[in-house]
């Protein structure tokens, strides 16, 4: 492998890391083995510290990819709360207000998740990377600033329920670039009448890369032992 000439590699990004660590990482082992100082390497598409999964990391002039690669139809499996909302829709925050759930039944859950399929407008969270007036969002709200910011336009393909033990549910999302699961999540619980936040969320899927075919990071060493060419070291 030409990991200057460039490559696409799919890692499980572990729970905790942040997907700049993830870039990092790949980086500093791969300039260590070639002996070099600088190697473009970019992600292309962030994934919450909260959540695990698949991760494409580009490297050398395989970056200029990034953008197409971007696109990808993603999928994802998130555990969601009922009942309990917090400010950053997931476990980053405490529990604000708590809801009744009382009234909502496995039917009632199944009806809802159907109208998020398709084209649909949603409000990204105030804790995420989205930029105003140049500043993060997520910077702004640690901050308790005041945040408005404009629902976007997506798609999402399908919305299944994988498991319904009230106040949990599990389900399997597939869905264009720029969906915020979080964001789903707390929408999925004001329909029902309810609140809701994030309580565990794995991307299993980027494009055709599944997660069962991804790099662990324990296996990184290896592989990068196994597959930089002679040449370079």
């Amino acid at each position: 492998m030409d990991f200057i000439e460039g490559e696409i590699l799919y890692i499980d990004k572990p729970l905790h890391w942040t997907s700049f660590k993830v870039v990092s990482v790949v980086r500093a082992k791969i300039c260590s083995r070639l002996k070099i100082k600088k190697l473009k390497v970019g992600h292309t598409g962030t994934l919450d510290p909260l959540a695990s999964g698949v991760i494409v990391v580009c490297t050398g002039k395989k970056t200029k990819e990034i953008e197409r690669l971007q696109a990808q139809t993603k999928e994802y499996v998130a555990t969601i709360r009922l009942g309990a909302t917090t400010p950053s829709f997931d476990l980053e925050t405490p529990v604000d207000t708590m809801y009744p759930t009382h009234h909502i039944t496995e039917e009632m859950v199944n009806d809802v998740l159907k109208k998020f399929v398709g084209q649909i407008e949603q409000v990204p969270p105030a804790y995420s990377a989205c930029k105003i007036e140049g500043e993060r969002a997520y910077k702004l709200a640690r901050k308790n600033e005041d945040i408005e910011l404009k629902p976007k336009l997506l798609v999402i393909d399908k919305v299944e329920l994988l498991a319904c033990e009230l106040p949990t549910i599990t389900i399997r999302v597939v869905c264009s670039k720029g969906t915020y699961i979080r964001a789903l999540a707390r929408d999925i619980g004001r329909e029902l009448g309810s609140g809701a936040h994030l309580t565990a969320l794995v991307r299993t899927r980027v494009g055709g890369a599944t997660l069962d075919e991804c790099l662990q990071v324990s296996e990184l060493d290896r592989f990068f032992d196994e597959h930089i060419r002679d040449k370079f070291c």
